[in-house]
C-alpha cells in the first residue's frame, strides 16, 4: 500500500514538474515564476514513503492548488470553465467560480470565490472580479475594472419569470479603470465612464461620467476621482491635480478631463 501511495504522487510531482509544451503559465505563489519544489519534483531514493509534506504556499483552506496542463491560466480545482471559453496569460479563477463557454476573458484577471461569467460576456486585461459576483450576457467590462464583492449587474429591465425576455437584453458597458463598489447595483443599459467611482450600496440607473464618484439610491454625483483613486479638489480656476501622481484635471461642461498626465506609482 505505500509502494502504491509513494507512486501516484511521484506520479503527481513528475507531471506538475514538467507541464505540457507551449504551457506559459506562472505560479501565482511565487514571484520568479517557479513552482515550488516540494511539489515540482520526483521524490528522492531514502525519502519516506508516502506524500511529501506540502508546501503551505501552495494550499488554499483545506484544498490543494493544481495547475492546469496545457493552459496559460490558473483555475482553483473546484472551478468550472465550459469548453469554449477564452481566458488571457496570467488570469486566475478562484474557488466555485463558473466561466460559460462564450466567455472572452483578458489577461492577469482574477476572478473571486463564486463568481459567475456568462457566454456574451467580454472581460478586458486586468480586471479584478470579487466574490460573489455574476457577469452576465450583454456587460462588457474594459481593462482594468474593479468589480467589488457581492455588487450587482442586472441585463433585464422588467424581468417577470412568466415572460420571456431573452431577447430583450440591454447592453452595459465599464470603461477601462472604473470601480463598482460592494454591494452596489448596475441596472441595465447604463454605461459607466473611465475612472469613474460607484460607492458602495449605490444603485446606478443613468449613465456616469468618466471620473464621477456617485453614490446612493438612486445614485448622484458627489465629486470626481483621479485615475489613481483619490478624490479631486477644484480650485477657482476649475483646475485639479492628484497629490499621488500629479496628473492635472480640469472641469470642462461640466465634464471632468484629464489635461496633463503624471506618473502611475
Amino acid at each position: 500500500m505505500a509502494t502504491r501511495a509513494c507512486a501516484r504522487w511521484r506520479s503527481l510531482s513528475l507531471r506538475i514538474a514538467a507541464p505540457a509544451t507551449g504551457s506559459a503559465s506562472a505560479c501565482p505563489w511565487s514571484s520568479d515564476g517557479a513552482v515550488p519544489t516540494r511539489l515540482a519534483r520526483p521524490l528522492r531514493r531514502g525519502e519516506p514513503e508516502g506524500p511529501p509534506e506540502p508546501d503551505p504556499r501552495a494550499q488554499t483552506g483545506n484544498r490543494r492548488i493544481v495547475w492546469s496542463e496545457c493552459l496559460n491560466y490558473w483555475k482553483h480545482d473546484s472551478a468550472i470553465i465550459d469548453e469554449g471559453a477564452q481566458l488571457g496569460e496570467g488570469t486566475k479563477v478562484w474557488h466555485f467560480a463558473h466561466v460559460s463557454p462564450g466567455a472572452r476573458i483578458g489577461a492577469r484577471c482574477a476572478l473571486g470565490q463564486g463568481v459567475y461569467v456568462g457566454n456574451d460576456v467580454l472581460i478586458g486585461d486586468g480586471v479584478r472580479v470579487q466574490n460573489n459576483v455574476s457577469v452576465y450576457d450583454a456587460v462588457t467590462l474594459e481593462d482594468e475594472v474593479f468589480c467589488g464583492p457581492s455588487m450587482v449587474f442586472t441585463n433585464v429591465y422588467n424581468p417577470r419569470a412568466a415572460v420571456a425576455r431573452k431577447n430583450e437584453y440591454r447592453r452595459t458597458l465599464v470603461r477601462r479603470g472604473a470601480t463598482l463598489g460592494a454591494n452596489c447595483t448596475i441596472v441595465c443599459g447604463v454605461t459607466i465612464g473611465a475612472h469613474a467611482f460607484v460607492g458602495a450600496g449605490a444603485v446606478v440607473q443613468k449613465d456616469v461620467p468618466d471620473y464621477a464618484l456617485v453614490v446612493g439610491v438612486p445614485a448622484r454625483r458627489i465629486g470626481w476621482m483621479s485615475r489613481f483613486g483619490e478624490r479631486l479638489a477644484f480650485g477657482a480656476d476649475g483646475r485639479a491635480t492628484c497629490p499621488q501622481t500629479g496628473d492635472v484635471y480640469e472641469l470642462q461642461d461640466q465634464r471632468c478631463v484629464l489635461v496633463q498626465e503624471g506618473r502611475l506609482p
